[in-house]
């Protein structure tokens, strides 16, 4: 697939310009996004990205964003906790984030629409995004930020993605499919014997009004009615419908028949309409008994946090089920094979070849390091909070199953970048301090020996 060139990879910008602003000239060099940009294995991540997606044939329309743009407008939306939209604000407001993204002069303009993000994001895939994440552990070797025998020790657990849907209800669900069967019937052209256009916003507000006021019967008999209704169009455009609209209103009329057959004990239940991938996992919270999205499962790093494995994975499974692909994961993205792994009694009863499983289920077989080891198992913890809480894990914005499966690995992507600048803070930071303990050093040395002297 052709690709417009970065700007930073362009020789006519490598030389200074009268009328633009270089932002090599407008920014600090320690900066740490600087820093982490000149740091980043650009040339590589452009390499592998580029081959991960799709082809398409040579002349086929205009060349294609800059990888570099987009990889790091990517990096930026989710270490920062943006949307598409307001990534690309910042980025017209910061030129330290346009310095990130491969600019070479100060721009004015929005660099893409923001539509581009979404659409560039789906070319991308699962396996890019992994990709992203690979380079990110990658920068953190290059950078000596984490040594490789630290990659082989690594804290998992297991948190809910939810889905941006609202709480489902029976009777919003029954209104909502009542309404999209009426909307994709006059799309189609068949006009119904009866939409229950009036009756059926009725319904749903006398429904949550006897909710709320614990009058469960007539709760009970107004959601039989919004039942009925559903059934009626769907038989009327059962009758009505011809082959060819019957295969266009298919998707509608198999959820929205779900809808109106599921019960309370019915099992692959649809919460949302608009998302039958959601699922319902109960995770024991008092606060939250019941969250509606997709499981995802995270490795870190036990001694330093850096996330080195992410990934969803759908069918509400058991913890402990998901623990050897998530080790597989991790050992493919570090290049580096896991040989001990921290994990909490849900993993209880598994076990991988050639890998130690710790969790305090067996204290009897651990020995006085492996229970001190045991010990950062909860290093795991604080980093799912602030992915959650920073990195857009709290609620998942992004459209179908592919969403679900992209999101943990884009934000655990972000995670790691702000983990990198903290890093490269710190670093400097230490470096300063030793030069100016022996500059002070040097300063006492020289007085001790001047003292006599001039005694």
């Amino acid at each position: 697939m052709r690709h417009r060139p970065s700007p930073s990879d362009e020789q006519h910008n490598h030389s200074d310009d009268l009328f633009r602003a270089r932002l090599d000239q407008i920014i600090r060099s320690d900066h740490p996004l600087v820093r982490l940009a000149d740091a980043m294995p650009w040339e590589s991540i452009v390499e592998q990205v580029a081959d991960l997606l799709p082809p398409t044939p040579e002349g086929a329309g205009r060349a294609s964003l800059p990888v570099r743009m987009m990889v790091g407008l990517l990096y930026l939306k989710y270490a920062y906790n943006f949307s598409d939209d307001q990534v690309l604000e910042r980025w017209l407001e910061l030129p330290y984030m346009q310095y990130f993204t491969g600019e070479v002069y100060c721009q004015h303009e929005l660099p893409c629409d923001p539509s581009s993000l979404t659409r560039w994001r789906n070319r991308l895939d699962e396996a890019g995004a992994e990709e992203l994440l690979a380079q990110t552990i990658e920068a953190a070797k290059t950078l000596k930020a984490i040594r490789p025998r630290e990659l082989r020790v690594v804290s998992i657990d297991t948190t809910v993605q939810e889905k941006n849907v609202a709480h489902p209800t029976d009777s919003r669900l029954l209104e909502v499919a009542r309404s999209k069967l009426a909307e994709r019937a006059a799309e189609a052209g068949i006009k119904l014997r009866q939409s229950y256009a009036r009756t059926g916003p009725r319904l749903n507000r006398q429904a949550g009004r006897y909710a709320h006021a614990r009058q469960y019967k007539r709760m009970r008999r107004v959601i039989k009615r919004q039942r009925t209704i559903v059934g009626r169009l769907l038989r009327d455009i059962d009758r009505k419908a011809t082959p060819d609209q019957m295969a266009q209103l298919a998707e509608t009329m198999h959820r929205a028949r779900r809808l109106k057959e599921q019960k309370t004990k019915s099992k692959n239940k649809l919460y949302a309409f608009r998302a039958p991938e959601v699922e319902c996992i109960s995770e024991g919270k008092a606060r939250q008994p019941y969250e509606f999205g997709v499981e995802a499962s995270f490795a870190v790093t036990a001694q330093k946090g850096l996330i080195v494995g992410a990934r969803s994975f759908p069918g509400n499974p058991y913890d402990g089920d998901t623990l050897a692909e998530q080790l597989e994961q991790t050992a493919i993205l570090t290049g580096t094979p896991v040989k001990t792994a921290l994990v909490d009694l849900g993993y209880r009863g598994r076990e991988v070849d050639g890998i130690r499983i710790l969790h305090r289920g067996k204290p009897k077989r651990m020995s006085k390091a492996e229970k001190r080891l045991l010990k950062r198992r909860q290093a795991v913890e604080p980093s799912i909070g602030h992915l959650k809480a920073d990195h857009r894990m709290r609620r998942n914005f992004l459209k179908g199953a592919l969403g679900d499966a992209m999101n943990p690995i884009l934000a655990a992507a972000g995670f790691n970048i702000r983990w990198l600048m903290r890093w490269l803070v710190i670093f400097w930071r230490r470096i300063l301090f030793a030069v100016l303990r022996l500059l002070d050093q040097g300063g006492t040395d020289a007085q001790s020996n001047t003292a006599p002297a001039a005694a």
